[in-house]
């Protein structure tokens, strides 16, 4: 548990905290209008983060004991630098909450687990209207990846391109 200055300590998302984190999760949707796209529950969720072997990490930020934001990463790799990293997947702290650190401490203590780990980068997404976050995050050091577009297979077209796959191999898909 890291604490922080004015009553700031963040931790690690805890077993029986997948409620909390998938409220999070919709708050931080509904902020970027896209409730609508939100489709995990909570058990889901919890099976996710707190499996034998999980494969994506929660960080969750308190002020003066009360959740107010979360940090929700996975570790990718970079062929490049051959190394890991960390992949940002959602940063969030509740509005009314906002302009007091706690997305900044998020983000350090993300930055201080690279660092520790020998990770090669930190990365993320950020919607390009979200002007505030943008500018905290030239104001940090990020670098926009202008060059690159994100691409995305889900639902009909995912599974089409599996059952193409299969056919081209003559395998079975996984």
């Amino acid at each position: 548990m890291a604490e922080c200055s004015h009553g700031l300590t963040i931790r690690r998302a805890r077993p029986g905290e997948a409620g909390l984190v998938l409220r999070f999760v919709r708050e931080l949707a509904e902020y970027e209008r896209l409730l609508q796209e939100v489709r995990a529950n909570e058990a889901e969720l919890d099976a996710a983060l707190f499996c034998d072997n999980p494969r994506v990490f929660c960080d969750i930020a308190f002020l003066d004991g009360e959740p107010v934001g979360f940090a929700l990463y996975f570790y990718n790799f970079s062929t490049f630098l051959g190394r890991h990293g960390i992949w940002l997947e959602d940063l969030y702290v509740r509005e009314s909450l906002r302009g007091r650190g706690v997305g900044k401490a998020l983000l350090a203590g993300l930055a201080r687990r690279c660092v520790a780990e020998g990770l090669g980068r930190l990365e993320w997404w950020v919607l390009d209207w979200n002007a505030p976050a943008i500018a905290t995050y030239r104001a940090l050091g990020a670098q926009p990846m202008e060059e690159w577009t994100v691409q995305r297979l889900t639902g009909e077209a995912l599974t089409r391109l599996a059952d193409k796959g299969a056919e081209i191999s003559g395998r079975e898909p996984g």
